[in-house]
């Protein structure tokens, strides 16, 4: 059910209108396919408080009827989602295409495909490793917790609390279809079930009193007008009990299963080993490809980019003189000089997002030469939590909140500060920060007169592209790296990132690679420690396709771009072109391949 109120999130935000207005849109009879795809976004989400909470849209107004709620993790609950779903898209057929131009035509288009790709994934009943050592509710419900759900009053408080009370529930809930995946064939690799037992072990080893769930509580209620020292005491008191008796047996009940599970698991890394892979794997590369291509042009494509890749950063590297036995020793030796590194400590952590701020800052002073909208909303740059970093990425962004209650946030793992070297960070800044995910999600946000879908969308390929599309025209248009050839370095060997994705996520999931040879193909052309790349890889294998899209979306970008200057000649400008591609929000790459050439024909 995740994945599908993961997709549904695309749609929440049709509840602005009713906080805007005098009553609720969607009390309205539909009147066209925007104001059908309103209706359904609020029928489609309703039952999700931790999506309404996550776009911050209604927590803490008169509207708020969800923010001490957790929804319902059942298959009875996913079962009625999958209905809702169908009907939803029964009847958008009545809408269009037929009669629909411009605008609503594309609306149309893009709400068929989303809701027709959702469908297609809910064919597979057991799809996936529910609980995991980087995904599932005992990784992202904390985090949510701790991070998402604001607290700003007393109620809100008392909310907080009550979602504690309720994440005992969804722990119980998810560990019956843990048991019924078990039951159907769908047990995790043994190296996956020995990560989430450590992740899962590590929350809960301090007890109630030290676990993040209660730690974090007190500097926030320090913060609140209408919160006196006695009413405080009692609630952390409250938030003790709860983690000790709804949140820590839950999470020991889920430990005792994933140990059960281990002897029966296998070390094989593709999701071909699990009942109907192969169909599992074809429908995650469409879905996060947004494309038609097969595993195997996609594997090609990433052989490809490789070499090319390869031979630039050897270029680099041959200017500046460093040498080594291979490829991935000279970078190795660069990645491990002290010289590029900021101490491990917390002082050195604070400068390193010190020295991200700047180049956040020095990307915004020159980023209206290139775009025409900037957005308005704010950027944090923070630490990933640090119960959560041993299994974490090395960053990752989580967009604002519709009504600006919370920033965009840039999230970097500083577990070990020499994973992150000076000379790669710009590049991780740009992708994850300006004019990366922070432009891109959160100029999506500002788009008006077309339903939310349209502004928040998950589309992975467009939005991946885009964040690695702009690493590349912050070398070939903004001039970032014209002095900083190892900066420029640091750009290569993120595409190069991404390139050895499309060999390693299909040689696992559909040539039957182990985990062992896709962590050394990885190494061999990325020169990452074994540690970074083990994470990776096993990020891998329990989001079969997801890194497919990345190197997918920016090829199809340039693509077009190329497309539209051939098209314009000299009538072509930069700032257009990326307008046009931003204020159109997220869609299938298919269908903006179909949009850019058209604009490309008005102009």
């Amino acid at each position: 059910m995740r994945w599908l109120k993961r997709g549904i999130v695309g749609l929440l935000g049709a509840l602005v209108l009713g906080v805007a207005g005098a009553s609720m849109w969607f009390w309205f009879t539909p009147v066209g396919v925007n104001n059908y795809i309103n209706k359904v976004t609020f029928e489609l989400a309703i039952d999700s408080p931790e999506l309404l909470t996550y776009l911050g849209v209604i927590d803490n107004t008169p509207l708020d009827f969800h923010s001490g709620k957790l929804a319902d993790y059942t298959r009875e609950e996913e079962e009625r989602s999958i209905a809702a779903l169908q009907k939803a898209r029964t009847g958008l057929t009545t809408y269009g295409p037929e009669g629909l131009s411009g605008q609503e035509l594309l609306t149309w288009k893009i709400a068929a495909w989303f809701f027709d790709d959702l469908l297609r994934k809910a064919e597979l009943r057991y799809r996936g490793y529910r609980v995991n050592q980087i995904s599932g509710v005992t990784v992202n419900m904390p985090q949510f917790l701790t991070d998402t759900h604001v607290i700003k009053n007393e109620k809100s408080v008392r909310r907080y609390l009550s979602r504690l009370a309720e994440f005992g529930r969804v722990l119980r809930e998810t560990h019956a279809r843990v048991i019924d995946d078990r039951t159907n064939g769908v047990i995790p690799p043994d190296f996956v079930i020995e990560k989430a037992l450590v992740g899962m072990n590590k929350f809960i080893e301090a007890g109630a009193d030290q676990n993040p769930l209660v730690t974090t509580l007190q500097p926030k209620l320090e913060t609140l007008d209408d919160v006196n020292e006695a009413t405080a005491a009692t609630m952390m008191a409250e938030a003790t009990r709860l983690v000790a008796t709804e949140v820590i047996p839950g999470y020991e009940a889920m430990i005792t299963l994933f140990e059960s599970m281990l002897p029966e698991a296998t070390h094989d890394a593709g999701i071909w080993r699990l009942p109907d892979g192969e169909a599992i794997y074809a429908t995650n590369l469409r879905s996060n490809t947004t494309t038609q291509y097969s595993a195997d042009q996609i594997h090609q494509t990433g052989l490809a980019e490789v070499d090319r890749i390869e031979g630039e950063m050897l270029d680099i590297l041959d200017s500046q003189g460093i040498g080594g036995e291979d490829f991935a020793s000279r970078i190795r030796m660069l990645m491990t000089d002290p010289a590029h590194q900021f101490p491990n400590t917390d002082e050195g952590r604070d400068e390193m997002i010190a020295y991200l701020e700047a180049f956040d800052q020095k990307v915004i002073a020159i980023a209206a030469d290139y775009f025409i909208t900037i957005p308005p909303q704010p950027l944090e740059i923070v630490r990933v939590p640090e119960y959560s970093q041993d299994s974490s990425p090395g960053g990752y962004y989580n967009g604002p909140a519709l009504d600006g209650s919370r920033p965009g946030r840039f999230y970097i793992n500083q577990k070990n500060t020499a994973d992150n070297p000076r000379w790669t960070l710009p590049t991780l800044m740009i992708h994850e920060g300006s004019p990366g995910h922070h432009f891109q999600i959160s100029t999506s946000q500002l788009i008006e007169g077309v339903p939310l879908l349209r502004r928040l969308s998950p589309f992975n390929a467009f939005s991946e592209g885009w964040a690695l599309y702009s690493e590349r025209i912050a070398k070939t248009d903004m001039g970032l790296y014209d002095d900083d050839p190892l900066g420029d370095l640091g750009r290569l060997q993120a595409e190069m990132f991404r390139a050895v994705r499309l060999v390693v996520d299909t040689g696992m999931h559909a040539k039957r690679w182990s985990r062992e040879q896709a962590i050394q193909y990885m190494i061999s052309k990325t020169g990452m420690t074994d540690q970074e790349v083990t994470r990776e890889i096993e990020r891998y294998v329990v989001w079969p396709g997801q890194a497919t899209a990345y190197k997918t979306g920016q090829l199809a970008l340039l693509a077009m771009r190329e497309d539209a200057e051939k098209t314009l000649g000299e009538r072509f400008n930069l700032r257009d072109f990326h307008e046009a591609v931003l204020m159109n929000g997220a869609m299938p790459l298919d269908i903006l391949k179909d949009t850019m050439a058209e604009w490309a024909s008005t102009q």
